[in-house]
């Protein structure tokens, strides 16, 4: 069941590879994206010390959160990956020019969890073809369509 998604990934970058990674979060946090108070239009994943990081993302408070917590609605957080698609990812990052986005954020047996993609940017070309594929789809789909 999907929370939140990041529409504009596909239009800005080519999707190469997708994994699902999980997110050290607070207790207000996992109350405020269960209630759908979550944005990851902006946010993008950074590589630091050997991990990855959500950067970015905007998680906003309920109003019947704690008194003593003070929240920090876009805060870096966590991604938690298997060590060995970490390596193979910081590699890919490093070298070729890649990018690491955050695609959505979703539930998965009860947990949060965050898809991320191993993307290339697209050039304005490239964006403009691809919208001229897609009224190209479009238009067919109408001429198709039995009247």
């Amino acid at each position: 069941m999907s929370i939140t998604e990041n529409r504009k990934a596909f239009h800005d970058y080519f999707v190469e590879e997708r994994f699902e990674a999980g997110m050290v979060l607070e207790g207000w946090e996992v109350k405020a994206i269960r209630a759908g108070r979550v944005q990851v239009n902006d946010a993008y994943v950074m590589v630091k010390d050997g991990a990855l990081w959500l950067i970015g993302a905007h998680i906003s408070p309920l109003l019947t959160a704690s008194t003593h917590v003070h929240p920090d609605p876009v805060r870096t957080r966590k991604l938690l990956l298997r060590a060995e698609e970490v390596r193979r990812l910081i590699g890919k990052v490093e070298q070729r020019g890649y990018s690491l986005i955050p695609l959505d954020l979703h539930f998965s047996k009860g947990r949060v969890k965050a898809q991320i993609a191993l993307a290339k940017g697209k050039l304005k070309h490239d964006k403009r073809a691809s919208e001229r594929e897609k009224e190209w789809q479009r238009e067919k789909q109408r001429l198709l369509r039995p009247r």
